[in-house]
C-alpha cells in the first residue's frame, strides 16, 4: 500500500505541468464572451443540496437542475472557513493570506487588490452585485484599527466608530461595481431599484423578505443588461443566523424536526426559488445557454459541535440549522467539514450536461476562469486556474498541484487525495480516497510523506504576508473542536 500511495503521489506531480500547459493552450471554447454569475451562499454545509443525496430533507429542484445542466463538484473548496477571509479569495482569485486577511479580526479587503469585477470592466463587462458584502472596514479589525484609527487604539471599539465617510471606499460602488444594490437584510445601498431603473446613489429601505429582495436585485440587473455582456455577484444572505423564513416557506417543512432544521430548509428553499426566477429570466430573454453560472457557499455549516436547536429568537451565533454530514467538523476548521462545499458550474453551451467531477477545486478558480472565458490574458497574479478545459475534456491531472490552507492556528495542504494538517501541535496525515473522509491519521505509516508535503506547506506559507505555519496553542474553540472530531489515535 505504501509504494501505491507513493506511485498516485509522484504521477499528480510528474503530470502535471505538462497537462497543465496543454489545457491552457488548447482554445476549447466559443469566442462569444459569456454571461457570468457567481451566486455564493452563506455558512451552507456541504450536505444541504438535493443533488448531493446526502439528507432527504432538502428540497432544491432548480439548484440540482443547474447541476444536472452543469459540473457538480465533489471535492471543491474555499480558502477559509470563515465570512471574511473566503468572500476576499474568492473576489481576489488570490489566497488572501498573501495580503494579510487571514481571519475576520484582520483587516478589510486592501484598497490596492484588483477584483474580479475590476478585472471583468477591463474586459467590456458591466458588472453588479446583491446581498452581503462584509470586506469593508470593522470594529473587530485590530490590525487595521491600529494603523488606520490610531485614536481608537486603546479604547473598546464599537461598529459606530468607524464612520460610514471611512467605509465608503471599501463598499462595492467604489470596488469595480458598476451597478449595486448591496446589503444583507433590508437596507440597501443602491444605485438601480427593483424595477430596473437608474438611479443616483442612495440609501433606500426595502419592505419584504431579505432573500426575495436579493433575487428581485438580480432579475432587475439582467433585465437592465440584456444588451450586453455582464458579469453579476449574488451573494445570499443565507442560511446564516439571524434565521428568517416567512411562511410560504416554512410550509413547505412541517412535521417534527429541530425548528433551526426548519428555518434552515425554508431559507434554501427561497435561494432555490431564487436559482428558478434567475435561470426563468435569462431563459425568457435567450441568454441561458450562454452564461456562465457559479454555485458556491462561502463555507461549511457552523455546528456548535452538539446542534442546540436554540429558540429561533435567538439571533446571535449558533446553529444556523445546516448540516456538513458526511464531512469531519465545522465553520472555523479546516477539516473538510469547514472548507469543502457546495460547488456548481453551469454553462450549457460549452460543459458537458450532468457530469460530476471528483477532483479538488477551489473558490480561487473562479476569478481565473471568468478572465479566460472573458478573452483576457491569464493573469499571472492569481493563484486559481481556468477550469473549463479540465470540465470539458477528461483531463488525467487535477486543476492544481497543491491546495493550501492557513486559519487561526491551522494550517493544511492537500495534493492529489492526501492531506497533512498541523493544528497546534497536533500533525494529521489522511487518505481522502478513503471514505468516510478524516476517519483515520496514517501520519505514522506514512512519515516521509507527511514531510514532504510540510515542507511544501512551509515554503508556501514563507510567501505570506504574515509568514510561517502557526507555533502557538489552538485557542480554546479549536481546542474543543479538534478534541471532538478527529481521531484519538494515530495508526
Amino acid at each position: 500500500m505504501i509504494r501505491a500511495i507513493q506511485n498516485r503521489y509522484y504521477i499528480y506531480k510528474v503530470s502535471f505541468a505538462f497537462l497543465t500547459y496543454i489545457a491552457l493552450v488548447i482554445p476549447l471554447y466559443s469566442q462569444d464572451k459569456p454571461n457570468i454569475i457567481v451566486i455564493y451562499t452563506d455558512d451552507q454545509g456541504y450536505a444541504d443540496l438535493g443533488v448531493q443525496g446526502l439528507v432527504d430533507d432538502i428540497k432544491t429542484p432548480h439548484i440540482d437542475q443547474l447541476a444536472g445542466r452543469g459540473v457538480r463538484m465533489t471535492s471543491g473548496y474555499v480558502t477559509a472557513p470563515q465570512c471574511i477571509p473566503s468572500r476576499s479569495g474568492l473576489l481576489s482569485g488570490v489566497y488572501q493570506q498573501r495580503y494579510g486577511l487571514d481571519h475576520n479580526g484582520t483587516i478589510p479587503m486592501p484598497l490596492d487588490q484588483e477584483l474580479l469585477p475590476q478585472m471583468m470592466q477591463k474586459a467590456g463587462y458591466i458588472t453588479g452585485m446583491t446581498g452581503k458584502w462584509h470586506l469593508e472596514p470593522n470594529h473587530q479589525q485590530i490590525t487595521w484599527i491600529e494603523e488606520n484609527l490610531p485614536q481608537l487604539k486603546d479604547k473598546e471599539v464599537q461598529p459606530s466608530d468607524i464612520s460610514l465617510e471611512e467605509k465608503m471606499p471599501y463598499y462595492p460602488s467604489s470596488r469595480g461595481f458598476d451597478e449595486y444594490f448591496y446589503g444583507p437584510m433590508n437596507r440597501y445601498w443602491i444605485n438601480y431599484d427593483l424595477q430596473g431603473n437608474k438611479v443616483e446613489p442612495q440609501w433606500k429601505e426595502e419592505e419584504g423578505y431579505r432573500l426575495d429582495l436579493q433575487t428581485e436585485a438580480t432579475t432587475a440587473f439582467i433585465k437592465r443588461n440584456k444588451d450586453q455582456a455582464f458579469f453579476y455577484y449574488l451573494s445570499y444572505f443565507a442560511p446564516h443566523v439571524p434565521l428568517e423564513a416567512t411562511e410560504k416557506y416554512l410550509k413547505r417543512f412541517p412535521g417534527d424536526m429541530p425548528e433551526r432544521r426548519r428555518y434552515c430548509l425554508a431559507m434554501m428553499s427561497a435561494i432555490d426559488d431564487g436559482v428558478g426566477q434567475i435561470k426563468e429570466t435569462l431563459e425568457e430573454l435567450g441568454l441561458l445557454e450562454n452564461t456562465l453560472i457559479f454555485f458556491i457557499s462561502d463555507n461549511g455549516a457552523p455546528l456548535k459541535i452538539d446542534k442546540k436547536d436554540i429558540p429561533i429568537s435567538f439571533k446571535g451565533g449558533a446553529w444556523d440549522g445546516s448540516l456538513n454530514g458526511p464531512l469531519v467538523g465545522e465553520k472555523g476548521m479546516i477539516t473538510e467539514g469547514g472548507i469543502r462545499v457546495p460547488y456548481i458550474i453551469s454553462w450549457p453551451k460549452v460543459l458537458p450536461k450532468g457530469k460530476v467531477y471528483h477532483r479538488p477545486v477551489i473558490s480561487l478558480d473562479v476569478a481565473a476562469t471568468a478572465l479566460a472565458v472573458a478573452g483576457l490574458d491569464p493573469n499571472p497574479n492569481l493563484d486559481g486556474v481556468n477550469l473549463i478545459p479540465f470540465l470539458k475534456e477528461s483531463l488525467r491531472t487535477d486543476p492544481h498541484e497543491n491546495l493550501y490552507w492557513r486559519f487561526w492556528n491551522q494550517t493544511a495542504i492537500r495534493s492529489g487525495d492526501f492531506k497533512y494538517l498541523v493544528a497546534g501541535n497536533k500533525e494529521y496525515l489522511f487518505d481522502l480516497s478513503e471514505s468516510p473522509v478524516e476517519d483515520e491519521n496514517i501520519i505514522s505509516q506514512y512519515p516521509q510523506l507527511a514531510a514532504v508535503m510540510r515542507k511544501k506547506l512551509e515554503r508556501w506559507t514563507d510567501e505570506l504576508k504574515n509568514p510561517g505555519i502557526s507555533q502557538l496553542s489552538l485557542t480554546s474553540a479549536e481546542e474543543a473542536w479538534y478534541e471532538f472530531y478527529l481521531p484519538k489515535t494515530i495508526k
